[in-house]
């Protein structure tokens, strides 16, 4: 069974930084990569988040399954972007060089090619920033973070009861995928392509239905302990803001204020290598 993509406490810079740290830099570092459309932020995001994902000592192994099925699916998107709009990036840049043509009104063009690329990238930036996120960020740390600077702690847990259902639900996905196996369901490398995407499609429904009845279970045994009775409760995980902290909370703010500038300066989010 492959690793799960759940916290593992390791001895890094990213493992000592507070929850709220990561949990505020996570959030920043979507938005920035979803606002802009400049590849050379783009592109410095991407080196930024290999340094950070390996200075993380994040096992690949751990996350090469679930990293190989979205980028699956993002070709899949990038086909889908090209096929019901093949000239949208000549529409975006306002230039159109033909590259190849296929057939119809297909052609492969300069501006397309370089707006999918733009597209790609956006995955490459966020995709990582998730795994670390999740590998390096102790629930209770970061739900007791959280509640430490306002955040009211029935959602300060919720979100931490969320994090931790993560590698019990793969756990669950593996039990139900072999047992499926175990009734002679190929869902190995073994079978086609398309029966296996069509059988593990078919899990989703008992993974839903198990995990219904987890929330069931743990929304009880809350509910008899009395949870959300008092107005305020105490935490064995908190960690204070340390200096480390703070730098990287005025880094990721410094660096979504001056990206957006450069995004936005011209009115446009796009930028133009074709004029």
């Amino acid at each position: 069974m492959s690793k799960m993509i759940s916290y593992e406490k390791k001895d890094t810079v990213i493992h000592e930084l507070s929850g709220f740290t990561k949990l505020l830099f996570f959030l920043l570092w979507c938005m920035i990569s979803a606002l802009t459309f400049d590849t050379r932020i783009l592109i410095l995001m991407l080196v930024m988040g290999a340094a950070i994902f390996m200075i993380s000592k994040t096992s690949w192994s751990q996350v090469s399954g679930v990293f190989l099925a979205i980028m699956f699916f993002m070709v899949i998107n990038l086909v889908a972007i090209f096929f019901f709009a093949p000239y949208q990036g000549c529409e975006i840049y306002g230039t159109t060089t033909e590259l190849v043509h296929l057939f119809g009104n297909y052609s492969i063009t300069s501006e397309q090619l370089f707006y999918e690329f733009n597209v790609m990238i956006k995955y490459f930036t966020v995709i990582p920033s998730v795994f670390i996120f999740l590998v390096t960020t102790n629930p209770s740390e970061l739900a007791a973070s959280l509640n430490g600077i306002g955040v009211p702690y029935m959602i300060s847990y919720a979100l931490e009861i969320t994090l931790r259902y993560i590698p019990d639900i793969q756990d669950e996905f593996h039990k139900i995928k072999n047992a499926q196996e175990a009734r002679g369901i190929e869902m190995s490398s073994k079978g086609k392509l398309m029966d296996r995407i069509s059988n593990t499609a078919a899990i989703i429904f008992p993974l839903l239905f198990s995990t219904m009845e987890r929330i069931d279970v743990v929304s009880n045994a809350m509910e008899l302990r009395g949870f959300g009775k008092k107005k305020k409760r105490s935490w064995y995980s908190k960690k204070s803001l340390s200096a480390v902290d703070i730098g990287v909370i005025v880094f990721i703010i410094a660096f979504f204020i001056v990206s957006m500038i450069i995004t936005y300066h011209d009115g446009n989010r796009f930028f133009n290598p074709f004029i």
